[in-house]
């Protein structure tokens, strides 16, 4: 039986905080809905000190940009979007139209359709999250989506250089300095200058997130998006300073991120729990990641490979490491997840960053359902049917007696006039 050496803070604060999001976040997209502009611009200069003349950024804008930048950082910002593309094309490629005769005279297919319009959030407020601009945008362009929008937030009251540049290197249609609720609330209802989306995608904050949820159904999303979560699974073949390093390097991301240490060796337990001790007095951004530990860090000790299994699928974290001596038996084995990193060689962090799988993954359990955003989430799968006349009388029959089943008389006249046009029983009743 699992036992539980660190817990985190509690289902019922957690609830409290999310009512306190969503009463947030209602108000000010009824005020875009209803002011347009006027009110992305109230809510920009409320939570974000930004009021430019246009939130839009010109071509002389984002060559600025570029001009701000070390070549290097250009250099790793394509080598990046390179590697993210290329993975993007090889998921694109597994997805194939179909066509296939399945009766006599009757064939059924699909066809993978684009969507026409995307709009993609980068996070930029506390981190500039240059590589959400990769994960979202290169991904829908290589998906065919024809127009594709970006918003990052100001960075220190001005455009982050490095989001524009790698906006407009992934293929950005129109690039914005706007963030938080307002910037995905003006993407997806639309404003006078604004035109509205189809799907909003990339991870942000509690409030983007609750935005999102609060917009879906009027348009697509990629998923619920919650706080950065990380899961790691390791035993003895491993250290402590190891596994420490990768808790932190995601608690980071936010006070309220769950860092989770899954293990069946003690030693280790009580070896990394020492170890996030001694780190959090030398990391640069131990404040956050502290916080994040001591109020939502867990560390869980099991008996065997299968108890970690079943306890992992319980959590069903957006980011597992695996550091095992057969890391290979938890992706034979795991069933909820968003992403797995297998072997102490990797780590989430290339996933976030370089690697070329998506970072935008699941959270708050939604791995039970879903993956993470990929090509295959801004392709619409289509399906289609033509049956040829002789066809049609063999299916309309079935279907005739099937509608009579569920009483739907006019489903049934849809199918009996075919198969008496087609049957060659012309001005017979059925």
């Amino acid at each position: 039986m699992a036992t539980y050496l660190k817990n985190g803070i509690s289902v019922e604060v957690a609830e409290k905080q999310d009512a306190k999001v969503r009463a947030v976040v209602e108000n000010v997209l009824a005020q875009i809905e209803e002011r347009g502009d006027a009110a992305v611009r109230d809510y920009s200069e409320q939570f974000d000190k930004w009021s430019p003349d246009s939130f839009r950024l010109n071509r002389a804008q984002i060559d600025a940009c570029y001009g701000a930048l070390d070549e290097q950082v250009i250099k790793d910002i394509d080598f990046a979007q390179q590697q993210v593309g290329n993975f993007a094309r090889i998921q694109r490629a597994s997805m194939r139209d179909v066509e296939e005769e399945t009766l006599p005279g009757v064939v059924l297919g699909h066809k993978h359709i684009p969507m026409n319009s995307v709009g993609c959030y980068v996070p930029g407020g506390k981190y500039p999250l240059v590589a959400s601009a990769h994960m979202s945008v290169v991904t829908a362009k290589v998906a065919g989506v024809k127009r594709v929008i970006a918003c990052a937030p100001p960075f220190n009251g001005e455009p982050h250089p490095a989001i524009v540049v790698a906006m407009d290197m992934a293929g950005a249609d129109e690039i914005y300095c706007l963030g938080g609720v307002q910037a995905v609330g003006a993407m997806a209802i639309g404003t006078e200058t604004i035109a509205p989306v189809d799907m909003i995608v990339g991870p942000g904050n509690a409030f983007v997130a609750e935005a999102k949820r609060q917009l879906f159904g009027r348009v697509g999303i990629d998923l619920f998006a919650g706080p950065t979560e990380t899961l790691v699974i390791a035993d003895d073949s491993v250290d402590g300073e190891l596994c420490a390093a990768d808790l932190l390097g995601q608690a980071e991301h936010g006070p309220n991120s769950p860092a989770v240490l899954l293990t069946n060796s003690e030693q280790l337990a009580k070896d990394t729990m020492a170890e996030v001790e001694r780190q959090l007095t030398v990391l640069p951004t131990a404040e956050v990641a502290g916080q994040a530990w001591a109020e939502y860090g867990q560390v869980i000790l099991c008996e065997s490979y299968e108890e970690m299994v079943a306890v992992a699928d319980e959590l069903a974290s957006e980011h597992v490491q695996v550091m095992t001596k057969d890391p290979n038996y938890f992706l034979d084995n795991m069933s909820n997840y968003g992403a797995l990193f297998l072997g102490p060689e990797t780590n989430v962090s290339y996933g976030d960053k370089v690697i070329g799988t998506n970072h935008t993954l699941p959270t708050k359990k939604a791995a039970r359902y879903t993956g993470g955003l990929w090509v295959g989430k801004f392709i619409k799968t289509c399906t289609y049917q033509r049956v040829t006349p002789e066809a049609s009388v063999m299916v309309g029959e079935y279907c005739s007696r099937l509608c009579a089943v569920e009483g739907f008389a006019g489903h049934k006249e849809q199918a009996d006039i075919r198969v008496r046009r087609y049957g060659g029983k012309t001005g017979e009743k059925s």
